[in-house]
């Protein structure tokens, strides 16, 4: 059996989202954000876009250059805490902002990946982040229904990946990213090094190759890297 060449330019990638799409995007702080696959997706210039992500990074920094550029017309996150700009954004409503506990947030992307249609839990009863959801009783016990998330295009940074899609993460570089590779109907990879297929070590794989469309090296880590370059 031949397995497919994944690999191609960034832009060739990126330029497959469109207006309107979902992203969802990996990273938690910045270990494991994409930050070349962000600058690509300013430069591609698509708009109204749902952004799906832990957190929005820092002002000048990771999807604040995407808010910058008026590109996001939702964010799904968990907080918005390190980010005046995004805290800005919101307040004078010119995005729209969905929060989550951060365990429901990774649970609900998790389902999305499963074919799960939505996941029930008890936290957040009676406060706004059940607001505006449906409530079910099993037990004598409530739950919100919290809706599986999927997204048109995911993009994900890889310490390793193979010419497959076969990648590694480094550390807690990992944090969403396997979870959106298995959510998203495109997934593109931007990665540290690109190995031949079998390089990679079955161990060591931590998303398979069959969920991967497209792997982008990266040339160099710039400044917005430097916490986690080793």
């Amino acid at each position: 059996m031949r397995f497919p060449d994944k690999t191609c330019a960034m832009d060739a990638a990126i330029g497959r989202i469109k207006d309107g799409h979902t992203v969802m995007i990996g990273g938690f702080g910045v270990p494991g954000t994409p930050m070349t696959l962000i600058h690509a997706l300013v430069a591609h210039g698509a708009r109204d876009l749902t952004v799906i992500k832990n957190d929005a990074n820092e002002p000048g920094m990771g999807i604040d250059h995407l808010l910058q550029s008026g590109q996001v017309k939702r964010l799904i996150t968990t907080h918005l805490g390190l980010n005046s700009h995004a805290i800005e954004l919101m307040n004078t409503k010119q995005i729209e902002v969905e929060f989550n506990a951060q365990g429901i947030l990774a649970e609900r992307i998790r389902a999305g990946g499963a074919g799960i249609g939505a996941i029930l839990s008890d936290i957040g009863i009676g406060t706004e982040l059940a607001h505006g959801k449906q409530v079910v009783e099993m037990a004598g016990v409530s739950y919100v229904v919290e809706p599986a998330l999927r997204a048109d295009v995911a993009l994900i940074h890889a310490d390793r990946a193979d010419t497959f899609g076969n990648l590694a993460f480094a550390a807690t570089a990992r944090n969403f990213n396997p979870l959106m590779a298995m959510a998203a109907d495109c997934v593109i990879v931007e990665s540290e090094s690109i190995m031949p297929l079998g390089a990679i070590d079955p161990d060591d794989v931590h998303s398979a190759g069959v969920f991967v469309d497209h792997v982008s090296p990266l040339a160099e880590l710039s400044k917005e890297y430097a916490v986690v370059q080793r």
